[in-house]
């Protein structure tokens, strides 16, 4: 009988706690039979409190925890709205934090080394020449764009499609007009 128990215990998780099962182990083997099984039946009365205890308590706190969605229901208060607060709270922590403050310091001093570097004033001189530059460039390409869509826009083949799609729109507008008309 007591092999059977002992295959119910669990390993210790440190050694003070293997300790403390040897010694209740020991304990617990010293008694005799009618003790053991007294004591069983006092445990297993002890752990059927417990766990109505248990039990009764998350159904209490299920109630509470619906009467308290009832009532943020009530005052508006959405699973949203709470999200966004903490974070934002979070957020606001964060940044008063010694750490953030003591990063944003020191990421604010390698940005000013970085700007004062001349390898960045020079490479920064070099892409603002070559932005100008590319600006002029499409510039001339979009003046070019632009003559030849006007020129096309003035051309007789441009005329007639704008006389034809308009010729079409009036059509279509006239049979709206005679279907609404007959309706």
């Amino acid at each position: 009988m007591e092999d059977h128990n002992s295959a119910h215990l669990s390993e210790p998780a440190s050694p003070a706690a293997s300790v403390a099962s040897a010694e209740i182990a020991a304990e617990f083997a010293a008694l005799t039979i009618e003790e053991k099984e007294q004591r069983r039946a006092e445990w297993s009365q002890e752990l059927a409190r417990v766990e109505e205890e248990i039990n009764t308590l998350r159904t209490v706190l299920a109630s509470k925890t619906r009467h308290a969605s009832d009532l943020k229901r009530k005052l508006g208060i959405t699973v949203w709205k709470e999200l966004t607060d903490d974070v934002n709270q979070g957020v606001k922590n964060l940044k008063e934090s010694h750490v953030y403050q003591s990063m944003e310091q020191s990421v604010g001093s390698i940005s000013k080394a970085v700007h004062e570097a001349p390898l960045f004033q020079r490479t920064e001189s070099v892409l603002k020449t070559t932005g100008e530059k590319t600006a002029s460039v499409f510039g001339s390409i979009t003046s070019g764009i632009t003559t030849k869509f006007s020129q096309m826009k003035n051309s007789e083949s441009m005329r007639s499609i704008e006389a034809s799609v308009g010729s079409a729109y009036e059509n279509v507008k006239a049979l709206g007009r005679v279907a609404k008309w007959r309706n």
